[in-house]
C-alpha cells in the first residue's frame, strides 16, 4: 500500500515537472478574420494556450485586406492583454471579402485598440521575415486558417534588411511545421483554397517543412459557441459578441457554428493524438480551387478522426470561454 502511494506520488511529481519544463510553441497565426467567424474562436484558443504557457504568439497576420482587419486583430490581442503582438496585413493583391454579419464593425466600435487602419501596420510578408529571422532554427509553427496569399508571397520574397535568405530558404531554416485549415479530404473544394487557388498551389508545391491539414470534414462536425453566449458570467467580451451576433443570423448555426479554424489551432498546440491520426501523401490543387490527394509523398498529412468529434467539441467550447488573465 505504501509502495503504491509512493509510486503515485512520484508519478504526480514527474507530471508536474514535465508540465513546468514544457516549452511554449512559437506561433505565427495567419487568418482571414472573417468573412466567417470561426476565426474569432481560433484566436481565442490561441490566447488561451498562451496564457497556459503552451504557446508563444509571435505575430498575428491577416490574409485579407478589407479595411479594418488590422484593427480587429488588435482588438482581440488587446482584450487578451497582449496589445504589443505584431500585426501585418497584405499590401499587394489580396482578397477583400468581409463578414456579412458586421461583427468586425461592432468590435472596432466597442472595444479598445490602438491600430485604427490597415495603413498603421506593415505588410504581412515583412512581419513574417522580421519574426522568422530572429527565431531559432526549426522552431516556429505557422497556423494558417485563411487564404495562402501571404505564404506564397513569403516564399517568393527576396533577401532584405531582416535576413540574407530568400523566402524559401528562410522558411526551410526557421519553420518547424505548417498547420493549415484548408482542403477537403481525400478530395473536394474548400473556401480557403479556392479563394486564392494559385497561392495555395504555389505554397503546397514549394513548402519544404511538414504540412498538417485540418480539412473541411473535420471542423464541419464540431459545433461551438452556444455555451459561450449562454454564459451570463462573461460580460464585455469581443469573443462572446461575435458569436452572440452571428449565430442567430444563420439557421444552420442553431446548434453552434462549425469550427474549422479552431481545430487547426488545437492540433497545432495540443497535438493530434488521441483525437486524430494522420494520413500521409501529397495534396494536389486544381485550377478551379478543388483539391485531390495522392498517397505518394511523406511531407503532407491530413487529419482523420480517431475519437468522436464531440470530445474535441467539448474541449473547444470550454476553451472559447477563456477570459483575460487579471
Amino acid at each position: 500500500m505504501i509502495k503504491t502511494v509512493f509510486l503515485h506520488f512520484l508519478l504526480l511529481i514527474c507530471t508536474i515537472m514535465q508540465a513546468q519544463t514544457q516549452k511554449p510553441v512559437p506561433v505565427i497565426f495567419d487568418s482571414d478574420m472573417g468573412p466567417d467567424y470561426d476565426d474569432a474562436g481560433a484566436i481565442t484558443l490561441l490566447h488561451a494556450f498562451a496564457d497556459e504557457g503552451k504557446a508563444d504568439i509571435l505575430a498575428t497576420v491577416a490574409s485579407t485586406k478589407y479595411e479594418g482587419v488590422g484593427a480587429v486583430l488588435n482588438v482581440f490581442n488587446t482584450y487578451f492583454k497582449s496589445p504589443s503582438i505584431l500585426i501585418g496585413v497584405p499590401k499587394g493583391e489580396a482578397v477583400t471579402k468581409k463578414d456579412f454579419q458586421h461583427w468586425t464593425d461592432t468590435l472596432i466600435k466597442n472595444y479598445p485598440h490602438v491600430i485604427k487602419n490597415n495603413a498603421d501596420v506593415p505588410d504581412a510578408v515583412e512581419i513574417y521575415r522580421k519574426v522568422l529571422a530572429k527565431q531559432p532554427d526549426k522552431s516556429v509553427t505557422i497556423i494558417t486558417v485563411g487564404f495562402l496569399t501571404n505564404l506564397a508571397n513569403l516564399l517568393k520574397s527576396q533577401p532584405d534588411k531582416f535576413s540574407s535568405l530568400t523566402g524559401e530558404q528562410l522558411v526551410e531554416k526557421k519553420v518547424k511545421s505548417l498547420v493549415s485549415m484548408a482542403g477537403k479530404f481525400p478530395s473536394g473544394r474548400e473556401f480557403n483554397i479556392h479563394m486564392d487557388a494559385p497561392a495555395a498551389k504555389y505554397v503546397y508545391t514549394n513548402w519544404k517543412t511538414p504540412i498538417i491539414f485540418s480539412g473541411f470534414e473535420i471542423g464541419e462536425k464540431i459545433k461551438t459557441g452556444l455555451p459561450l453566449i449562454k454564459n451570463t458570467a462573461i460580460q464585455n467580451s469581443p469573443v462572446k459578441d461575435v458569436f452572440r451576433i452571428s449565430i442567430p443570423l444563420d439557421k444552420n448555426d442553431k446548434e453552434g457554428r462549425m469550427s474549422w479554424d479552431e481545430t487547426a489551432v488545437f492540433v497545432a498546440i495540443a497535438g493530434w493524438k488521441p483525437y486524430y491520426k494522420l494520413t500521409s501523401g501529397t495534396i494536389q490543387i486544381n485550377d478551379d480551387g478543388s483539391n485531390t490527394w495522392s498517397d505518394k509523398g511523406s511531407n503532407h498529412f491530413y487529419l482523420v478522426e480517431d475519437r468522436p468529434a464531440s470530445e474535441v467539441e467539448n474541449i473547444i467550447n470550454k476553451m472559447m470561454m477563456h477570459e483575460p488573465k487579471p
